[in-house]
């Protein structure tokens, strides 16, 4: 199993990135339409998004490509994927119906654009006989032309919409409901019936931004009001007014507010714009993700592009400017942060919210204009080789009728935010007295793929030791939204908390079962011990959470169960096989990308998969999640769980763990834990809602249940804000929490986490949020939960706690005699 590489990290949906993208844009008219679970989930977002990472990249700034033959590339991705492939299967007439589908639901998942007239056309043509155009051809003539429809489709839809917005006049009285979710429904069979369902798109949407207008009222108003009241009493006990607001109200002056209308019809005419920006190259990327994910979810073509994101993803480092970028309202590349210690930083001139006009490569080239270009276009542009100068025009954040040039070397950049960090806290007496926990955070099992020192297994061992250092009593790692990534450091990190043995097995498609052993003689950290999980928490994370469970060495807690995803990848160079005679004299190789490919299964050291089911915690902790299509089960042509025999290895404990006196102590705590009854009563909601899958076109219901909703939330808001007060009354001693991260592990003090910035958190300067008042609010919430943390969180402290105490008369460690095979899998 040595050239077993990696296993790719993966995130909720699991999905591969341009597919996200694609639909990101597509679907941006259709808010309404969609389940977030972000809207129900208190998740903060990621600060630096690999996909928004623009010029940061290390490798050389990719040539215009010349005229490349994306039907080669497709008919090596074909042959690949027959040759190595853990399913072996040919790719064939039944992969011909796989890839249509696929690119159909990719171009329009949600059903609104093609009519079934087109489908039908299209299925006609290439259902049986896409294959034959991909591997004898040497052709994706299709994909362009399918993709060329699709964009008359939406020329089409936009037309209408604007005509619509024009002619109709809406009562938004209706007992009509539309369709949240289309995915499962049949196209509409013509441009009549087209036009019906998109009248009703157009009324929902133009609804979404009356009732969003309306509570932003009614939010002013209160507030208003709250400062008048507040005034009013100020003035009765004789302090002093603040001039502040008033002065503000008075120098602010008030944009003009545009109408639901005019926002409809900016977003409808933007989608245009977005799918017109996308070139050849995009969308022969769009159809060869299509061929690669017709074999499994997680076998992926990956571009140039997307080949270095990854690699920024394992390694959490680049060369480049270190500056983030996004897209401005006025469609320029505005620069959103800076990387601490970056080129760009150190260099000085360029500032936040500076947006970007041109730009340059070394010292005397010409300036390229790149208002309206992709961002990922301007990526390819700013990226270059260590050392190396760009130079950018830009326009002064600070002075915006200056136009300023700058020129940066390029360099290495780090990104801090996703490496490990870790928590020392301190407790109130928990069951008689104060204990002090160490809590570790681990986002990806990031490594470096070309061989270097980055490790994440290496870090954590770092941060461990301090805690030890520190005299810990037990320790949780926190694995809550990692995706995965190197099976090799799930391996190193295993090895930190077992004896030595095996960690992981593995079978391929003949049929051959390896395994990989810890290296490690003795575990560096023995004591008590909690791993926390979640529907996201994937891969390489599934690998750690089910050795430590079979080893009896952790309690697992967590959702119902992990994402679910039981097999290795590795990733292969599409022009490896250019140089095997072929023909592909005219395939521009630099361009040809890479192809990520499920080569083995991998399994528990119990026999079972992890595959579809995932790892089932010990303890379970209700969540919203628990009523979503989110995992490996909800993906298409996901392969299926089975088992192979057990390996033989020694139980960390004597003695099973005590999971049901925990089991009995959590259940306790929940049903009277007014936070997880919130929980219960919202998943209830949510799963109504989804079931429903629809929403209402009546604007007095919709409004009803808007504010039964901001009433359920001011509702939850006092009573919490009562339990608060009661934890005050009674003198509650709090949590005591320090932050040690990588920079500050090895200093002799430790810094309260109140001391501790974003700026430290992430190693970069970021420009403020437009919306400040909604990070006050996120604030604010904080603080009305107890101690000011939020719920699982704190019940994950009463857990290992609780396993501290019920751990102090456990035999520690078996006996080296003592061999077990768990039973079951």
């Amino acid at each position: 199993m040595n050239h077993i590489a990696r296993i790719e990290s993966e995130s909720v949906g699991q999905f591969n990135t341009k597919k996200r993208q694609f639909r990101r844009f597509s679907h941006s008219l259709q808010r309404i339409f969609t389940i977030k679970p972000a809207e129900h989930m208190r998740k903060a977002p990621s600060l630096l998004p690999v996909a928004a990472i623009l010029a940061l990249l290390s490798a050389t700034p990719s040539p215009a490509p010349a005229e490349t033959n994306y039907g080669s590339i497709a008919m090596n991705v074909a042959r690949m994927l027959e040759g190595h492939h853990y399913s072996q299967q040919s790719f064939d007439s039944s992969m011909s119906q796989r890839v249509l589908d696929g690119y159909l639901n990719l171009l329009d998942f949600n059903r609104i654009y093609f009519t079934q007239e087109d489908v039908d056309k299209f299925k006609a043509n290439y259902a049986e006989t896409l294959h034959n155009y991909i591997v004898t051809s040497n052709s994706i003539d299709p994909a362009f032309e399918i993709y060329d429809i699709y964009r008359e489709r939406v020329q089409e839809r936009i037309d209408f919409v604007a005509k619509t917005l024009k002619e109709t006049k809406f009562d938004y009285a209706s007992t009509d409901v539309v369709t949240i979710k289309r995915d499962k429904l049949p196209w509409p069979a013509n441009k009549a019936e087209a036009d019906k369902l998109w009248l009703n798109l157009i009324e929902a949407d133009l609804l979404s931004e009356r009732l969003s207008d309306i509570t932003k009222e009614e939010a002013r108003v209160k507030k208003a009001e709250e400062k008048k009241a507040k005034a009013e009493k100020d003035l009765a006990e004789g302090k002093k007014a603040d001039e502040k607001p008033a002065k503000e109200a008075k120098e602010a002056t008030p944009e003009k507010e545009e109408t639901p209308a005019e926002r409809v019809a900016k977003r409808y005419e933007r989608l245009i714009e977005q799918i017109d920006e996308n070139e050849k190259e995009d969308i022969a990327n769009f159809f060869l993700s299509c061929i690669a994910n017709a074999y499994d979810p997680h076998t992926e073509y990956m571009s140039p592009q997307e080949t270095d994101n990854f690699r920024i993803q394992m390694n959490h480092s680049l060369v480049g400017i270190g500056a983030l970028l996004q897209s401005s309202e006025d469609n320029l590349a505005e620069i959103h942060g800076i990387v601490v210690g970056g080129p760009a930083d150190k260099q000085g001139e360029l500032k936040l919210k500076d947006k970007i006009l041109a730009v340059a490569q070394g010292e005397k080239g010409e300036y390229v204009d790149i208002k309206y270009m992709k961002l990922n276009k301007i990526v390819e542009m700013i990226r270059g080789k260590d050392g190396t100068v760009v130079r950018l025009k830009v326009i002064s954040a600070d002075e915006p009728d200056i136009n300023k040039e700058i020129a940066i070397i390029r360099g290495e950049v780090e990104l801090k935010e996703k490496l490990a960090n870790a928590e020392l806290i301190v407790t109130p007496p928990l069951n008689g007295r104060t204990k002090k926990l160490g809590w570790i955070h681990l986002s990806s099992f990031y490594a470096d793929m070309e061989g270097g020192t980055v490790s994440c297994s290496a870090d954590v061992e770092r941060l461990l030791r301090r805690l030890m250092a520190e005299k810990i009593e037990g320790l949780i790692i926190d694995l809550r939204g990692d995706g995965g990534g190197s099976l090799e450091e799930a391996i190193k990190l295993t090895g930190l908390f077992i004896p030595k043995g095996p960690v992981v097995q593995s079978k391929d498609y003949r049929g051959n079962i390896q395994w990989r052993d810890s290296e490690n003689d003795r575990p560096v950290y023995e004591g008590p011990l909690l791993v926390l999980t979640d529907k996201a928490s994937a891969s390489a994370s599934e690998i750690f959470a089910a050795a430590l469970q079979d080893y009896r060495r952790a309690v697992i807690v967590g959702e119902k169960s992990s994402f679910g995803k039981g097999t290795v990848q590795t990733i292969i160079p599409v022009d490896r096989f250019m140089n095997s005679g072929l023909g592909m004299f005219s395939l521009n190789k630099p361009r040809a990308g890479h192809l990520k490919v499920t080569i083995q299964k991998f399994y528990r050291i119990a026999g079972g998969s992890t595959q579809l089911r995932g790892v089932v915690p010990d303890i379970i902790i209700p969540s919203l999640r628990d009523v979503m299509e989110i995992g490996e089960d909800a993906l298409p042509h996901a392969l299926p769980y089975d088992t192979i025999p057990p390996r033989t290895f020694t139980y960390a404990t004597k003695v099973p763990l005590p999971f049901k006196e925990l089991e009995t102590r959590v259940k306790s705590r929940l049903t009277v834990n007014p936070e997880f009854q919130y929980i219960t009563e919202d998943t209830l909601r949510l799963k109504e809602r989804i079931d429903k899958n629809s929403v209402s076109l009546n604007e007095k219901e919709r409004l009803s249940e808007i504010r039964e909703n901001k009433a359920r939330i001011e509702t939850r808001k006092e009573a919490r804000k009562e339990r608060v007060q009661k934890l005050a009354d009674a003198k509650t001693e709090p949590f005591t929490n320090f932050r040690l991260n990588l920079d500050n592990v090895d200093a002799p003090g430790l810094t309260e986490e109140s001391k501790f910035s974003e700026e430290d958190t992430t190693g970069m300067r970021l420009a403020a949020k437009e919306d400040e008042e909604d990070e006050d609010i996120a604030a604010d919430d904080k603080k009305l939960l107890p101690f000011g943390i939020e719920p699982f969180k704190l019940e994950s402290l009463y857990i290992l706690s609780d396993l501290i105490d019920l751990d102090g008369n456990s035999p520690k460690t078996a006996n080296t005699s003592e061999i077990k095979k768990p039973a079951g899998s």
